[in-house]
């Protein structure tokens, strides 16, 4: 019987907003960017007093942990973009490095995504402010407040930039 409807799919897709000092995450699980079920949200935290390698294994041992209890399907990342600051760049692309590390050990689908398609995905504007995103992830999601740190609501975009971005591919 082929009634022409499409088959929706529930997906649980992490966001990750890649950095050193703080590492945003974002949870959605949904059929659609209309038909969001739940959202969670959190932030891995490192001190810098600590070693650059105890850094990372915190970023690593607590993303496993996130990812053991949601169980994403998809992974949406932020793309690590040019910076004036070398080391700030090198800190967030080791993150990064660990992200993608963790989604080939698991098998899960990685996507991309720089701040302009984030920002394009959720307003349709590419230098879209932050306060403008941030008051679409709660328009969007039914949210009372926005996600804190705001790293932890750059995951959640980038979560929804993912969904955004394959609904408009099917």
């Amino acid at each position: 019987m082929n009634n022409n409807k499409s088959i929706q799919v529930k997906r649980t897709i992490i966001g990750v907003d890649p950095g050193f000092a703080i590492l945003g995450w974002g949870i959605i699980t949904g059929h659609d960017i209309n038909k969001i079920d739940n959202v969670e949200w959190g932030a891995i935290t490192t001190k810098s007093v600590d070693s650059i390698e105890e850094r990372l294994l915190k970023i690593y041992n607590e993303l496993n942990e996130i990812i053991d209890y949601y169980k994403p399907q998809e992974i949406s990342l932020e793309k690590v973009f040019f910076n004036s600051n070398a080391k700030t760049v090198i800190s967030v692309g080791q993150s990064q490095g660990i992200v993608l590390l963790i989604a080939a050990q698991r098998n899960i689908s990685i996507s991309q995504y720089t701040p302009l398609q984030v920002k394009s995905a959720l307003t349709g504007y590419g230098k879209a402010p932050k306060k403008q995103i941030q008051n679409m992830l709660k328009l969007l999601l039914h949210l009372e407040d926005v996600p804190r740190p705001d790293d932890a609501a750059d995951g959640v975009a980038l979560a929804l930039c993912h969904m955004q971005t394959q609904m408009s591919l099917s």
